[in-house]
């Protein structure tokens, strides 16, 4: 089967290339910022024009946001705007019109209500100083050298690897791997190139493919899994946090830029900030490390996992906790597994929102109507079970495939639906207030025989 993945390495730049990656960075930025400057003229100036009381048929034409006729304009304007411009690749101009196209169809669909998810702003103009630099290339000569220590990259020639892409080479010299884009980006004051890659992966089978693991995210330990592991939460956000504060005030002690007045960075500020940036490029490497290798273990040892569509939104509300679950990643965490369990040859199901994996005994299936947050065991008045609250809902998730894949063997009901509510009696839980839970109609079995209502989506 046929995959897009990235392969991303460090970059060890000589002073004159990085010259030249920064030359084509502004390049990008030049033609994004030309670009957006004439889409706004025109419809401030349309804008205008009705406060005038001019008709829509007589107002000024619109201009098309499509790459295409972005381009176009700016083939005919570039020897005016940038008279520089043969010194760099088309791909750098390319980047930044690219990047405008796609954020102001963003913005018109997310106005017409057609783009899920929050409000997408319109487009700002980027700044040197606070955009991060990067240049994205498509076509040209793009390839991996064979000593697998350079890559060559149109107009900015051979750059060299701070690491060894064989991992990459190998795919390619196999033809099992075709590079559709390459991207170079400094991040955390390095610099990478990543590429993009379609790659031919065989299929394979996970370790357990029968097996069914249920994962509950947390703080206290990053993942409790229903087979009883519990996967500690680093806090690696947390550990760092006395020496990023050590460095913040130092940063705040030199004589920084001021935009009121046009004063220029001193060479200590600089020297500070970038030694600030790559503190917190280092805490974002190791949570991601940790996260990869987490989700790797999963997707290859089991066949079906089973996390929660967490409101991670709602949950930054409480301000104590805030931190503490962005430094945990848990949208990552499910990101990760989204295409891992795909590539491995598993199944990730995703319990619903509001599926009560914590107020639900594992053992006899009653459901609480309450379960405070300070509450780290659950105790069952049912049937008398105690567990760890986290063990319980991992039982819980993992069940949830079990009952799944037995609605779906059995006869299917009416209009798509492929789980039934078998209730003796519903029992109706009201949203508390001041929390960001939904109400939800579900049923509480007398003697813990009875299912309740449960919405799923598998992936």
């Amino acid at each position: 089967m046929k995959n897009i993945q990235a392969y991303r390495f460090a970059l060890d730049l000589t002073p004159a290339k990085e010259r030249a990656v920064l030359a084509h960075a502004g390049a990008a930025r030049l033609a994004y910022n030309w670009s957006l400057g004439r889409v706004r003229a025109v419809m401030d100036q349309r804008a205008a024009e009705r406060t005038y009381g001019v008709a829509d048929d007589q107002l000024t034409p619109w201009v098309s946001w499509s790459l295409p006729s972005l381009r176009k304009a700016w083939n005919v304007a570039k020897g005016e705007v940038a008279p520089w411009w043969a010194e760099c690749s088309k791909e750098a101009f390319n980047t930044g019109l690219d990047a405008l196209a796609r954020g102001l169809k963003s913005w018109a669909d997310s106005r017409s209500g057609t783009r899920a998810g929050r409000r997408v702003g319109f487009p700002r103009f980027k700044s040197r100083r606070r955009t991060t630099p990067s240049v994205r290339f498509t076509t040209g000569a793009i390839r991996v050298e064979q000593d697998r220590k350079h890559v060559v990259l149109p107009r900015l020639g051979r750059l060299k690897l701070h690491e060894s892409a064989r991992k990459l080479a190998r795919r390619l010299e196999a033809g099992t791997a075709r590079i559709m884009s390459a991207t170079v980006r400094r991040d955390g004051g390095r610099w990478f190139v990543a590429f993009c890659v379609e790659v031919e992966r065989a299929e394979r089978v996970p370790a357990r493919p029968a097996a069914t693991v249920g994962v509950d995210v947390g703080i206290k330990h990053l993942a409790v899994l229903s087979t009883g592991e519990l996967v500690p939460n680093p806090r690696y956000l947390g550990a760092a946090s006395r020496h990023l504060r050590m460095l913040a005030r130092r940063v705040s002690r030199r004589i920084g830029p001021d935009r009121r007045t046009g004063q220029r960075p001193s060479n200590r500020w600089n020297r500070a900030q970038a030694r600030l940036g790559r503190a917190h490029a280092r805490v974002a490497h190791l949570r991601r490390d940790g996260l990869h290798k987490l989700t790797t273990h999963l997707a290859r040892e089991f066949g079906t996992v089973v996390v929660e569509d967490l409101n991670v939104t709602g949950m930054l509300a409480n301000r104590r906790l805030a931190r503490s679950i962005v430094d945990a990643g848990f949208a990552e965490l499910r990101r990760q597994l989204t295409y891992k369990t795909g590539w491995n040859g598993g199944r990730l199901v995703v319990a619903d929102r509001w599926h009560p994996s914590s107020k639900t005994c594992s053992g006899c299936g009653a459901v609480k109507a309450k379960l405070a947050l300070s509450e780290r065991e659950y105790a069952c008045e049912a049937c008398g079970l105690v567990l760890d609250r986290d063990l319980n809902a991992a039982h819980n998730l993992a069940a949830l495939a079990a009952r799944i894949d037995t609605a779906r063997s059995g006869p299917v009901a009416g209009r798509g639906a492929d789980l039934k509510t078998r209730s003796s009696g519903p029992v109706a839980v009201k949203r508390q207030p001041g929390t960001a839970q939904a109400a939800w109609t579900g049923t509480v079995p007398p003697q813990g025989g009875t299912t309740y209502p449960t919405l799923v989506r598998a992936l």
